[in-house]
C-alpha cells in the first residue's frame, strides 16, 4: 500500500509531544502538522471543508456536525478534558454573585456552542438549579457549524468579553480565566466545587477529542487504526499527569463523559436528539480501546 502523507492538526499536548516530532512514527503514513493557536480556530475549517485529515476538535462542535451530517468520524483519543468551574467568571465590584443569582443577567460566552460553554451550563442546569432560559445571553463569534441558527445577542465588534465584564456591561461570563485581580469566579471555591462534582458524577468533563474525514476512515480503515495506535502509545509513555485522568483513551474510559456532555447538548438545544455513544463512532473506530 502506497505510503500516506496525512493533513493534521493537534494542540502542543504533553501526551502528543512524541508523534508531533516524530519520535513515534508509521509505516503506513506520515503526519504533516499545521499549527493553529489556538487549536480551536482550525475546528471551523474542519467542520465546514474538511481541510484536514485528522484534527483536534470539541466535542459539541462534533456532536452539532454530527447533527448536520458533516462527514467526520472520531476517534476516542481525548486531547483535553479539565473540570470547568474555575472557567466562569464575574467582577465584585458591580455587586456579589453566585451561580444561583444568574436568572435575568446577561451572561458572556464566547459562543453559544463552546464546548466549555455547554459544560458549565450543564452544571448550572443540573447542579445548582438554574433556569438557562431567563438568563440573556450575549456571544461574539459565529458557531463554527454554520447550519446553527444562533438566537443569542451578539455583542458589538469591537468588544471584548473582559472588558465588558469589567464594564458592568455583563454580569458573568463563562470559558475564560484572567489573572486580572478585579475579577473573580463565579463558583467560590471552583477547586472544591469541582471535587464535589467528580464525587458525585464520577465524570472527567473532556472537551477535545480527535476526528478523521469519513473520507479517510472508509478508504484507509487501517490508517485510521493506526493514527489512533500512535496517539495511545504516546499516551502510554507519557503516563498519567493527574488523577483522575484528564485525557481518557478508548470508548469505555470517555463513555460517562460522552453520555453526560450529549445529554447537556440535548437539553440546550444543541442537537436534535440524545445520540448513543457508539452512534459517534465507525465500524473502525467503534472497536478502538
Amino acid at each position: 500500500m502506497n505510503r500516506l502523507k496525512l493533513k493534521a492538526v493537534l494542540g502542543s499536548h504533553p501526551h502528543v509531544q512524541a508523534v508531533k516530532s516524530g519520535a513515534l512514527c508509521s509505516d503506513l503514513f506520515d503526519l504533516d502538522f499545521i499549527e493553529y493557536t489556538p487549536t480551536n480556530t482550525a475546528f471551523k475549517r474542519m467542520v465546514r471543508e474538511q481541510a484536514f485529515d485528522v484534527c483536534e476538535m470539541a466535542i459539541v462542535t462534533y456532536l452539532m456536525a454530527k447533527a448536520h451530517g458533516k462527514p467526520l468520524v472520531m476517534l476516542p483519543a481525548t486531547m483535553m478534558g479539565r473540570f470547568q468551574h474555575s472557567y466562569a467568571l464575574y467582577s465584585p465590584a458591580h455587586g456579589t454573585l453566585v451561580p444561583s443569582d444568574l436568572e435575568g443577567k446577561r451572561v458572556g460566552v464566547r459562543s453559544f456552542t463552546t464546548t466549555t460553554g455547554a459544560w458549565i451550563r450543564g452544571i448550572l442546569a443540573n447542579d445548582c438549579g438554574v433556569d438557562l432560559d431567563k438568563i440573556k445571553w450575549v456571544t461574539f463569534e459565529d458557531p463554527h457549524v454554520a447550519e446553527y441558527v444562533d438566537s443569542t445577542e451578539r455583542a458589538p465588534q469591537d468588544k471584548k468579553i473582559l472588558q465588558m465584564l469589567l464594564d458592568g456591561e455583563l454580569d458573568a461570563v463563562l470559558g475564560e480565566t484572567s489573572d486580572n485581580p478585579r475579577l473573580k469566579p463565579l463558583f467560590p471555591d471552583p477547586a472544591a466545587e469541582a471535587a464535589k462534582w467528580y464525587a458525585r458524577r464520577g465524570v472527567v468533563p473532556v472537551n477535545h477529542l480527535v476526528v478523521v474525514t469519513e473520507q479517510l476512515a472508509k478508504s484507509r480503515p487501517d490508517v485510521v487504526a493506526g493514527v489512533y495506535d500512535l496517539l495511545r502509545r504516546n499516551k502510554e509513555q507519557a503516563g498519567p499527569v493527574a488523577t483522575p485522568d484528564l485525557v481518557p483513551f478508548g470508548i469505555e474510559a470517555n463513555r460517562k463523559p460522552l453520555e453526560l456532555i450529549i445529554d447537556y447538548a440535548f437539553q440546550q438545544a444543541l442537537i436534535p436528539r440524545r445520540y448513543a455513544v457508539e452512534e459517534l463512532f465507525d465500524e473502525t473506530t467503534r472497536g478502538l480501546n
